[in-house]
């Protein structure tokens, strides 16, 4: 019985080819399993690609094929010519053969299609035709190379209801390889809830066709389990990530490449999560085992995420000696102008900034703009772009918000029109949001954040902690710009958000609140911010205790509104001027604060 593929390929496995072969189905090509998700910003999936194979089909004498009809009785002698079965695999071979060729896609997909149509045609009635589900498969791989994300949906969505599961493993495999396909091209819309459905879909087959415990079970659990951190749904990651590492325990050796591969993501979840000493334990355990397998370069990798560790539970000594041993293997195997170079140079900087040592801090960011500045062949875009993202975070550290500025834009200059970078682009937008706000420049800041929102929604991440906080900043940049009405819903979503994803008492969720009381202040809604201040203090009162200055702030202000209300309900609206004036203590309370692993800073 032939198994269901494993949705990534070994690293020395070659690129996709579409090919032809008998009664088999080709599965689309995956990212490397041991790929490490950056930390700072959503991992990043590539469209599946069509990628010829070398050997070449023999021209037919009739060299008709392929060649449009001008005539109404050729046209129709090409429609019957369709009904011939030996012409479908005739012409997927020769769109495979045509990229081969380099004559371009658009010829390749023009055959592609007449095979599927040939397909269609040859298929006994009743009887589901495996060789369609693959030529549709090609022709949607054929539209994700040429960026058409939008036309390949419907196509795979058709090659998914061609198969059935229960004729055998041929008609799983076909399933499973369309879920996956159709999941990575919603992915590249950046439609991320749509996208981790059709992994489910596709982890279901494989399950029910392979057993729970298959090593190719195991890494589609990763893949999903990559997809839910990319959506920051980190407990789902977790728990797949998890039975990812039971899976490789059965089947792999102690200290194996793939245990190691899965303990760095656990701790990229658990970092997310803030469980910081659990992040530890993990990256060391990953480390020894690539130091046993002889990975010089990836226990480079995984120092540096210990040093982020270590920085973020304050021991910056041992934080700095990771770098610096990162640091010397990298330059000494890849050069100084390596973009992981300037990867370590930022996190250096950052570290310095936090130990008080601002010109250390700043020589750093300093020498990884010039790697930056001049990029070695092979830098990608995405590397870039993120290096300056952190770069610009440190800079507002430095209260350069203008350098900050130009850094951001930067960055989205190179990401905006890359498929597959909605979420990242979006994070992007939202920190240009806090810094226009910052200097000042409202109408602009509104406006990014509404984009980084559009983007937010649309990619299925409406429902988290982060999309939150992005509401309440742009509620904050409206009422700069006195448009009331829309804070308030802004805000009123944001407190719903935030009250499931961070409970009641988180101090994200505290800060909208005070900010929705501010707003139903400034409407004359007297009552209704006099109850949400009420619930403030008595969650501070019976949960957090009531040390906290913002405490007595917003008791004065609860005493202020309770007055007016016996009075003649005459607002001074007192608490939007708390809301707005950046030298009020809420301005000062909403400091710059760092969203572990994804750099926004809110």
């Amino acid at each position: 019985m032939p198994g269901l593929v494993s949705v990534k390929t070994p690293p020395d496995a070659p690129p996709l080819r579409i090919t032809v072969s008998d009664g088999t189905l080709v599965n689309p090509s995956r990212p490397d399993s041991r790929s490490e998700p950056r930390s700072n910003s959503p991992a990043t999936r590539r469209p599946p690609s069509p990628s010829p194979s070398s050997s070449r089909a023999r021209r037919s004498p009739d060299r008709s094929f392929g060649k449009k009809k001008s005539t109404p009785e050729k046209a129709l002698i090409n429609e019957y010519s369709l009904e011939n079965p030996d012409l479908g695999p005739f012409l997927l071979k020769l769109a495979r053969d045509t990229i081969a060729c380099g004559e371009g896609p658009n010829k390749a997909l023009d055959y592609a299609l007449r095979a599927s149509k040939s397909f269609e045609k040859c298929a006994v009635d009743g009887e589901p035709n495996l060789d369609l589900a693959m030529s549709l498969h090609v022709v949607s791989a054929i539209y994700c190379s040429l960026g058409k994300f939008e036309e390949a949906v419907p196509v795979l969505e058709r090659a998914i209801g061609v198969p059935e599961v229960s004729r055998g493993p041929d008609h799983a495999l076909a399933m499973f390889s369309g879920y996956m396909q159709l999941g990575d091209t919603y992915s590249m819309l950046g439609q991320l809830d749509r996208s981790i459905t059709c992994y489910k879909e596709g982890l279901k087959i494989q399950m029910d066709a392979l057993g729970g415990n298959d090593p190719r079970v195991a890494e589609t659990c990763r893949y999903l389990s990559e997809a839910h951190v990319q959506a920051m749904q980190f407990d789902e990651a977790e728990s797949l990530c998890k039975r990812t590492l039971e899976i490789h325990r059965i089947h792999s050796p102690p200290a194996s490449l793939e245990e190691a591969a899965d303990r760095r993501l656990i701790a990229l979840i658990c970092e997310a999560k803030g469980d910081y000493e659990s992040a530890l334990e993990h990256l060391v355990l990953a480390s020894m085992a690539m130091i046993a397998n002889g990975q010089e370069n990836e226990v480079a990798a995984i120092d540096v995420s210990i040093g982020n560790i270590y920085s973020s539970l304050t021991r910056f000594d041992e934080a700095v000696f990771s770098y610096q041993k990162a640091l010397t293997v990298l330059k000494s195997s890849k050069g100084d102008s390596h973009p992981s170079v300037a990867s370590v140079y930022v996190r250096l900087a950052d570290l310095y900034y936090k130990t008080g040592k601002l010109r250390e801090s700043r020589s750093y960011c300093e020498n990884a703009l010039r790697i930056y500045a001049k990029p070695v062949p092979g830098t990608t875009a995405e590397e870039i772009a993120s290096g300056m993202t952190e770069i610009s975070a440190i800079y507002e550290l430095f209260n350069e918000p203008e350098e900050a500025l130009k850094l951001l834009q930067k960055a989205m200059g190179l990401l905006e029109d890359k498929p597959g970078q909605q979420s990242t682009v979006a994070g992007i937008e939202a920190r240009l949001g806090v810094m226009y706000y910052m200097v000042g420049r409202y109408e602009e800041s509104r406006n990014a954040f509404e984009s980084a929102i559009g983007k937010l929604r649309s990619g299925g991440e409406r429902k988290s902690a982060f999309f939150g906080v992005v509401l309440n900043q742009m509620g904050l940049a409206c009422v700069q710009l006195f448009k009331i009405d829309e804070a308030v819903e802004l805000f009123e979503e944001a407190r719903e958000i935030l009250e499931r994803e961070s409970g009641p008492c988180h101090q994200d969720t505290l800060g909208v609140y005070s900010n929705l009381a501010a707003t139903y202040d400034a409407m004359g809604r007297i009552d209704d911010a006099i109850e949400i201040l009420e619930y403030i203090l008595k969650l501070r009162e019976e949960k957090l205790g009531t040390a906290n200055p913002d405490f007595d702030d917003e008791k004065k202000r609860l005493v202020e509104l309770l007055k007016e209300a016996g009075r003649s309900w005459n607002k001074k609206a007192k608490s939007l001027e708390n809301l707005i004036d950046p030298n009020s203590k809420r301005t000062k309370k909403e400091a710059p604060k760092k969203w572990s692993a994804f750099g926004f800073r809110s």
